[in-house]
């Protein structure tokens, strides 16, 4: 049996670390991956105001420790790392909530397991925040530098008083080898997943805008939105926010291409902030 993507190439635009699941869901439905890291993440230059955050969360001073992606896992656990810490012992004392199943699983090969796992966006996670119990319970939100407030903001109007700390910066990429810019102009990669505005732009300015016929499928509106305003056409958005929705919105998308199906239906309004959504 041929899966829906049988044959097709399909770029990735993900560092190699963050890009386990798109290649597994890609061939499952029988495409090639074609992974090329147009952005990559950095520590912070001055650690001082994460450091002082991960001191409060291991005494306990936080009621929840919020985290939007893989990368910040990986950026908590360097920073515990050097007080010689596992991040598991940093946050015994506090709940953790992770922004999507992709952000849960990155905790939990760690050793911390998710309190609370979001499933459709940052606005989404904020509205099934519970309500503090007592005045000016702390929340510890770690972040990458282009990651957007809306999460922020909604667990303060829900009356959380948020630290909202940078806990790494996203930068672009080395250029891309010059046969991936050959098979992206001359159509023989027939698809792109775009999983953040911060991919999106690398692309735009990387690889450039895709010839037609070319489908690019994104993970959430946020993604999408900022894919239309580089004039990239946009084929299909994921239905939820994970890399089987996505794969399997680009195979319906593929399938609509060739008169056999409709195309899957736009996300709900949410931030596309797990697998690593960094803006």
């Amino acid at each position: 049996m041929t899966g829906p993507l049988e044959g097709l190439r399909v770029l990735v635009p993900r560092p190699a670390s963050g890009s386990a699941d798109a290649e597994a869901a890609l061939r499952v439905a029988g495409a090639e991956p074609v992974v090329v890291p147009l952005v990559r993440t950095e520590a912070v230059d001055d650690p001082t105001v994460l450091d002082a955050a991960l001191a409060d969360l291991r005494a306990g001073r936080y009621a929840w420790l919020a985290v939007t992606s893989a990368a910040a896992v990986g950026a908590l656990v360097g920073r515990a790392l050097e007080s010689a810490e596992a991040l598991g012992d940093v946050v015994a004392r506090t709940k953790v909530a992770a922004v999507g199943p992709a952000t849960a699983r990155a905790l939990a090969t760690v050793g911390v397991t998710a309190d609370l796992v979001g499933t459709s966006g940052a606005r989404a996670l904020a509205d099934a925040w519970p309500t503090p119990d007592v005045a000016g319970a702390r929340v510890l939100f770690t972040r990458g530098d282009l990651a957007g407030p809306e999460l922020v903001d909604g667990l303060r109007a829900g009356g959380w008083a948020v630290d909202d700390v940078v806990a790494y910066r996203t930068v672009p990429a080395g250029p891309a080898p010059d046969d991936v810019v050959a098979a992206w102009r001359d159509g023989s990669i027939s698809a792109a997943l775009l999983t953040s505005p911060s991919t999106v732009r690398a692309l735009a300015a990387r690889l450039g805008p895709p010839p037609s016929g070319t489908l690019l499928a994104c993970i959430g509106p946020t993604t999408a939105d900022a894919a239309r305003d580089a004039d990239l056409p946009v084929a299909v958005v994921a239905p939820e926010r994970t890399m089987t929705a996505l794969v399997g919105a680009l195979a319906d998308a593929v399938a609509a291409a060739h008169g056999d199906a409709p195309p899957a239906p736009a996300a709900p309004d949410a931030a596309d902030l797990d697998h690593k959504e960094t803006r």
